[in-house]
């Protein structure tokens, strides 16, 4: 089974129920995310009063795979359909994506502190945190995206189990990898406040249609691989994915643990000694000490260990870290503008007391 061969074979049925499953899932996940107990945490000031979070995102990660688990085994919706329509599901992902962003758009158009033109507020977003029913919509969009990606991911499992009998070595350390990431994404959902993207970015097409369509359908890309070519992994390989994988865990959570805890509490211990910080502002011990976007290299690292479980049967995998690269080295430059921005005289002292961005002793 290959791409090409499901789009070759698309027809308007498949449209139609991807689109009844795909409205589906989001509505659950909506009244889920209204309905269900969840940690209340005060957010940073921004775009106007610290607003509220509820977060129950892993009670919905959790309720969705093992939901999804009892319906393969129960062989009342097999995981592997999934796969037979991606091509579907992504077209529907698309036009939701342009549907929900004409939406927020108009909705923020209608503000009298609106000054968006239509390409920037349609693109960029109007609205910084816009909600609905007190959810805010810019975090909610995390659980679809995750949890969706998440789902793919085991729908490659079901195809392998139905082909071949079996899952492949590879298979398995593909499937243990992105269950931990997109797990511990919700474990740490506390700290998602505080990210780049809810506290400086608008909510718009960028950030919908990399929340419904990037993510979910891009991201898994290795799952293609793993199922249409099959590769042995040797033991050798096997043990330094699971290295490379653990550094990079170990660097990208790390970080911004340290970075969170400290927000909440600068007389925290880090490593075992007191947290130093210049003027009580910018952290300069643990990783923050050591490099200033750390937990990019780490994410970095992470996603290559998810792509090489494919070993070097295809270069199109590698498209997936190489965005990554890409994507996160063009959001340090932004982070780093905006800190100058921000903190004047006392980033620059913070770059001589911390040289390095992404790579110690490199970059």
């Amino acid at each position: 089974m290959t791409p090409l061969d499901l789009l070759d074979g698309l027809q308007i049925e498949a449209l139609l129920w991807a689109t009844a499953l795909m409205m589906a899932f989001i509505l659950l996940l909506f009244v889920g995310s209204l309905v269900l107990p969840g940690t209340k945490i005060v957010g940073p000031e921004v775009d106007g009063p610290a607003r509220t979070y509820k977060l129950n995102g892993l009670l919905l990660f959790l309720i969705s795979v093992l939901g999804s688990i009892a319906l393969e085994l129960t062989g009342i919706f097999p995981l592997y359909r999934l796969v037979e329509n991606f091509f579907a599901f992504l077209i529907v992902a698309n036009v939701f994506s342009l549907a929900l962003s004409g939406w927020l758009y108009w909705r923020g158009a209608r503000s009298v502190d609106s000054s968006s033109g239509f390409v920037e507020g349609f693109l960029m977003g109007a609205e910084h945190s816009p909600s609905l029913f007190g959810i805010d919509l810019k975090l909610f969009s995390y659980r679809p995206s995750l949890i969706a990606l998440a789902l793919f991911n085991l729908s490659f499992a079901s195809a392998q189990l139905n082909e071949l009998g079996e899952l492949t070595p590879a298979m398995i350390l593909y499937q243990v990898f992105t269950f931990l990431y997109v797990f511990n994404y919700f474990q740490f959902e506390y700290g998602m406040v505080h990210t780049w993207d809810l506290v400086s970015e608008r909510f718009g097409l960028m950030l919908v249609w990399g929340d419904y369509v990037l993510v979910p359908f891009f991201y898994c890309i290795s799952g293609w691989w793993l199922l249409s070519a099959p590769v042995t992994l040797p033991l050798w390989a096997i043990i330094s994915l699971c290295l490379l994988f653990i550094l990079g865990f170990w660097l990208f959570r790390g970080a911004n643990e340290q970075k969170h805890r400290f927000k909440r509490d600068p007389n925290i211990y880090i490593w075992g000694k007191p947290a130093e910080a210049l003027e009580g502002r910018l952290l300069v011990s643990g990783f923050w000490g050591i490099g200033r976007h750390l937990n990019y290299t780490g994410e970095i690292c992470v996603y290559l260990a998810f792509t090489m479980t494919t070993g070097f049967v295809s270069i199109f995998p590698l498209l997936l870290p190489a965005w990554l690269i890409c994507l996160l080295c063009h959001r340090s430059l932004r982070d780093e503008r905006r800190c100058s921005s921000k903190y004047g005289d006392l980033w620059t002292g913070y770059k001589e007391r911390v040289r390095f961005s992404m790579l110690p002793f490199i970059y």
